[in-house]
């Protein structure tokens, strides 16, 4: 993305101020949508910061703070301001091909209270069409031979996204711990509580 559009974004994301802010672009409505907080709320006039949803499992509340309700981005269009970017660059220096879970933690990075400064940009969205990338080039083949093998591979991404989870949790857990002046402005996770 070009400055022009970050510098959109964050104007967007800035009602009234804040330059240290993280937006994504909102997924247009006939996506793929894999979390509901990054959908295009027609309603927002601008931009969003939370998902409601008052029954089910994962249930998001007016007063829930934290991912997956508010204060987080999808990893698929994220624009950050350059004092958020510098935080993140040292996150997503590692050896994860996945980055599972990184996007709920890129809150930490957001210079203030992130259930304010993170935010889905609702005026600029974009539209995610879904196409598999990480098995057959992206080409849609449907012979029941490429068919099986592409479920195969989805599989093995799948589980590969699973381990990885695992892994960022571990270090993420160790790199607190061995932090003794480290505190935790988020330590209740805040999603369900009602």
């Amino acid at each position: 993305m070009g400055s022009a559009i970050s510098d959109r974004h964050i104007r967007d994301l800035a009602h009234p101020a804040s330059h240290d802010g993280e937006p994504q672009s909102a997924l247009d409505r006939r996506s793929q949508i894999h979390h509901r907080l990054t959908t295009r709320a027609a309603w927002s006039g601008g931009v969003h910061r939370r998902y409601y949803k008052t029954s089910g499992y994962g249930r998001c509340y007016g007063n829930s703070t934290g991912p997956p309700c508010a204060g987080w981005v999808e990893m698929m269009v994220p624009v950050f301001s350059r004092a958020a970017w510098r935080c993140v660059w040292h996150m997503i220096q590692n050896d994860l091909i996945y980055a599972w879970c990184m996007d709920y933690m890129l809150g930490y990075c957001a210079q203030g209270d992130r259930s304010r400064n993170v935010g889905v940009v609702d005026s600029q969205y974009v539209l995610h069409r879904g196409i598999p990338t990480l098995d057959d080039d992206g080409k849609a083949t449907t012979t029941a031979a490429t068919s099986a093998l592409g479920t195969a591979d989805r599989l093995a991404v799948r589980q590969q996204s699973y381990t990885e989870l695992q892994l960022f949790n571990r270090r993420w857990k160790k790199a607190v711990a061995e932090d003794w002046c480290w505190t935790d402005p988020y330590p209740n996770p805040g999603t369900t509580t009602g």
